[in-house]
């Protein structure tokens, strides 16, 4: 049923945003026998003019120098995390969270997006930002996975 998965994670926060899908993603990329693509989003920097004004020249290599982190840390998350196997690609991608995910959504080709939907305090009954974004948006079936 589905042949592509699209699992968007922040690799820096394991308990809130990848812990609960990943067992999920990965029964239903067994069961389909889909390939799983794993996405983290660098968001862009959003600088005030003080900030770009002195730090034009870095910003690029800052940006190249987090790239090449995440990309190494997911390259780790895989090894460690995904069974061989499953299929699977390490996506990073660039910008704000719910346009990546949507639109890396459509360049795999993803027949499901498993996206994690909890906020903390009062918000606990809502979707988050990102993932209401991507259930209103997205034309791809989504899997609002909730605490």
């Amino acid at each position: 049923m589905y042949k592509d998965i699209l699992l968007p994670i922040d690799i820096y926060d394991e308990t809130l945003s990848w812990e609960k899908k990943l067992n999920l993603a990965l029964e239903y990329s067994t069961a389909f026998n889909s390939k799983l693509h794993i996405l983290y989003v660098v968001p862009s920097p959003q600088l005030s003019f003080v900030q770009h004004h002195f730090f034009q020249s870095s910003r690029e290599n800052y940006k190249d120098k987090i790239i090449k982190e995440v990309k190494a840390m997911l390259k780790d998350f895989v090894a460690k995390n995904i069974p061989e196997n499953i299929e699977v690609s390490s996506i990073v991608g660039l910008g704000s969270v719910y346009d990546c995910i949507i639109e890396t959504s459509e360049k795999v080709n993803a027949d499901l997006i498993v996206i994690y939907a909890h906020r903390k305090g009062l918000t606990d009954y809502l979707l988050g930002p990102n993932a209401a974004k991507v259930v209103r948006h997205s034309n791809k079936s989504v899997l609002v996975i909730r605490d």
